[in-house]
């Protein structure tokens, strides 16, 4: 299955990520620890209450 890193958008093959946290009992997959790093810090930042991504706020690519 296929899911976007919420904090640069790239695609991530779930068994193949990089790396992955829970936040309000969902699990988001992440490209790379500095994605995860990020996301840990301020979840808030990349996801809704209600669980879904932020369509702004994320991290252009190259900058994790």
């Amino acid at each position: 299955m296929e899911h976007k890193d919420p904090v640069c958008g790239m695609t991530v093959v779930e068994g193949k990520e990089a790396a992955k946290s829970e936040y309000k009992a969902t699990t988001y997959y992440f490209c790379s620890r500095g994605c995860k790093v990020a996301c840990d810090k301020s979840p808030s930042r990349f996801v809704n209450d209600d669980g879904t991504l932020k369509a702004g706020g994320q991290m252009p690519m190259g900058s994790h």
